[in-house]
Formats: structure tokens, C-alpha cells, sequence
């Protein structure tokens, strides 16, 4: 080979120039500070997360066994016992709520995204949903106990399902909103050409198109509705009971949830209690994970 070739090789003298980093260069080098800086910075970040994470693994973890998942609360003075009542108490809660907000909270979306994007009422709904994201859980809970359980005259879980559907809502309508904004108008275009209807392009086209970011909302409306406390204090109270008793289902009564029940147990001198709030805090922060997880997968198969 000679010195002609030699010179037309890449990264060599006189040919095609080097691709690689020079560290001595300004911009490389407050790129690799800033990149340092960043991962720093997630590092501190995640130091209170994984203390929290690693403390209830230690504390809660040691407690966890059956019996805690089919066992009814002990009383102050009593040893052993579990919160299965309350596991169930925070789905059926959390389930109302959900079976409130959730078609709602897509049925305002549609509006928002297809039908008048642009009108005033349009910009009010949503100012209003941006407003109630940042409403405090616990006026939530006010206000579900002046209009339900006033009226009802009793704590119930209904009570509390109006208070989480409330928090719930408007998590729903923007995520839904934005996934309906995404669908590409080509494919909406499309359907019009074929003479489809505006309904009929909404349930064929936009619903099935943004069903994966509409599930990603929902898994975080109800992540956030699973750990709420303040809300439940004014709806459900708490109850050392089962939902069904003597073959009788009944939920218009006072209810348990695993928020409550920590929030109680924490405060109280007896080491069995205190253990068993940290195990139903553990179990807990598992359950919401669990649905953050599933938000993520929901997320990731987005068309």
C-alpha cells in the first residue's frame, strides 16, 4: 500500500477527518460535566426513595405471612392479627371511585379532544381539571362527607368512592385528552373519506388508537387514589370488621383501608401495632408500584 492510500484512510493525515471526542475541547468537556452533573444529581435523588423502600423491606418484610392478608386487625392489647379487611376495603374504595371517574372522565375527554376543542366551555372544563389536579386530597373528603354522608347520615364506602373519584377525575379527562389529541388526523381524514360518521370515528378510530395512553391515566388516577389517607378520615372512617358478615354485603357502613389503618396503628404504644403498620405500609407502596408498573407498559405499547 502506498502513501496515497495510507492518506485516504479515515482518521489519518490529509484524509477523511477523525470522528473522535477531544476531551481538550470546551464543548466536550461541559458536555461531560453537565452529563456528571445530571447523574449526580439522580443519584441524591433517589437516596430518600430507596432509604424508604429499604427501611419498610426491613420493618414490614419481616412481618409479612399469611395471616395478615386473611385476619381481621387485633385490639390494642392483643398479639398476631393481619388488615385482610382493610386490603379489600382499599380495592372497593378505590374501585367506586374508579367505576365514577373513569367513564366520565373519558366521556369529557372526547368532548375536549373531538368534539369542541376550541369552545368556552371546552377552555373552562379544562381549566377546571388543571385546577383540581393541584386541589388538597382533604377537601376532597370534605366535601364528599357534606354531600354524602350528611345525606346518608353514615360513613360508608360510597363516601369515600365520591372523594377518590374526585381526585381521580381530573387525572383521567388530561391524560385521555392528550392520548385523543395524538391520533394522527390522517387516519381520522381517512375514515371521514369513507363516509364514517363522528361517532363512528371516535369508537372505531380515536378510542382504539389512544386506549394505551387512556390505560396509562387510569393506572395513575388509581395509583394516586390507592395511598390517599385525609379523604378517607371524613368518608369511610375505619372498621375492625369484614365487608360480609353472616352472608350480608354491606357498604353502607364504615369501612377499613390500608391508609387508615397505618394511619392509626403508627401512632398507638403497642409493638404489634406498630409492626402491622409497617407491613400494611409495605404492602401498600407494592400495590401502588404495581400500578405505576402497569402505567409504564400501558405507556410503552403506544401507537
Amino acid at each position: 500500500m502506498n502513501t496515497t492510500d495510507e492518506a485516504q484512510r479515515p482518521g489519518l493525515n490529509g484524509g477523511i477527518p477523525s470522528l473522535d471526542r477531544a476531551w481538550s475541547e470546551a464543548r466536550a468537556l461541559r458536555s461531560a460535566l453537565l452529563s456528571g452533573g445530571a447523574w449526580l444529581a439522580a443519584v441524591i435523588a433517589s437516596v430518600p426513595l430507596l432509604s424508604v423502600l429499604y427501611m419498610l423491606m426491613v420493618k414490614g418484610g419481616s412481618r409479612l405471612s399469611l395471616e395478615l392478608f386473611t385476619e381481621l386487625p387485633p385490639a390494642g392489647f392483643e398479639e398476631g392479627g393481619g388488615f385482610g379487611n382493610a386490603i379489600i376495603g382499599t380495592l372497593v374504595t378505590v374501585g367506586i371511585g374508579g367505576l365514577l371517574s373513569i367513564p366520565f372522565g373519558i366521556l369529557a375527554a372526547i368532548f375536549l379532544a373531538e368534539l369542541e376543542p376550541t369552545g368556552k366551555l371546552a377552555n373552562g372544563a379544562r381549566f377546571c381539571a388543571k385546577t383540581l389536579t393541584g386541589m388538597p386530597s382533604i377537601l376532597a373528603g370534605v366535601f364528599a362527607y357534606a354531600l354524602v354522608v350528611l345525606t346518608t347520615g353514615t360513613y360508608s364506602a360510597p363516601a369515600a368512592g365520591v372523594a377518590l373519584a374526585l381526585l381521580m377525575l381530573p387525572t383521567v379527562v388530561l391524560t385521555a385528552e392528550e392520548s385523543m389529541k395524538m391520533v394522527p388526523q390522517p387516519m381520522k381524514n381517512a375514515a371521514y373519506g369513507m363516509g364514517c360518521t363522528r361517532s363512528q370515528v371516535i369508537w372505531k378510530i380515536v378510542l382504539p388508537t389512544a386506549l394505551p395512553g387512556i390505560l396509562t391515566g387510569v393506572m395513575l388516577a388509581i395509583a394516586r387514589a390507592a395511598g390517599e389517607t385525609a379523604p378517607l378520615l371524613f368518608t369511610a372512617l375505619f372498621s375492625s370488621y369484614w365487608l360480609v358478615q353472616d352472608g350480608h354485603f354491606d357498604l353502607m357502613a364504615p369501612i377499613a383501608s390500608l391508609s387508615v389503618l397505618i394511619y392509626n396503628f403508627s401512632g398507638m404504644p403497642y409493638e404489634n401495632q406498630i409492626e402491622l403498620a409497617w407491613a400494611a405500609s409495605l404492602v401498600l407502596v407494592l400495590l401502588v408500584l404495581l400500578f405505576n408498573v402497569l402505567a409504564r407498559v400501558f405507556g410503552r405499547s403506544k401507537v
